[in-house]
C-alpha cells in the first residue's frame, strides 16, 4: 500500500509484474513537482474516469455530424460559453419601495 499522499492521484502505468504495477505520480515537495515512481498491487488500481466525458463529447459530436451531412444543415461542434443569466422582474404591487440604511453604531466608553 502506497503512503497516503499518493491516494486519488493519477499516474501512469510504466511496469506491470505479476503481483504489482509501477507507477509515475506527480507529488508536490515544497515549490517543487517532482515525478515519483511508486509500486502498487493491482488490486488498488483503477482507471481513471477524466477521459470518459471527452470520449462521449466526441461520440456526440460524431453522431451530430452525421445527422447533419445527411439533412444537408450545418451545425455547431465547438463547446460553447454559458449564456448570460436572464433577468427577474419585482413586483411592488403599487407600494413604493423602502430605503434601507444603516444604523449607526454608538460606542460606549
Amino acid at each position: 500500500m502506497p503512503p497516503t499522499c499518493y491516494h486519488g492521484k493519477t499516474g501512469r502505468v510504466y511496469i506491470v509484474t505479476q503481483h504489482a504495477a509501477g507507477i509515475v505520480v506527480n507529488k508536490q515537495v515544497k515549490a517543487k513537482i517532482l515525478a515519483k515512481r511508486v509500486n502498487v498491487c493491482i488490486e488498488c488500481i483503477k482507471y481513471s474516469k477524466s477521459h470518459d466525458s471527452f470520449l462521449k463529447w466526441v461520440k456526440e459530436n460524431d453522431h451530430k455530424k452525421k445527422e447533419a451531412e445527411e439533412n444537408g444543415t450545418w451545425v455547431q461542434l465547438k463547446h460553447q460559453p454559458a449564456p448570460p443569466r436572464e433577468a427577474d422582474s419585482v413586483r411592488t404591487n403599487g407600494k413604493k419601495p423602502e430605503l434601507l440604511e444603516l444604523i449607526p453604531c454608538e460606542f460606549m466608553a
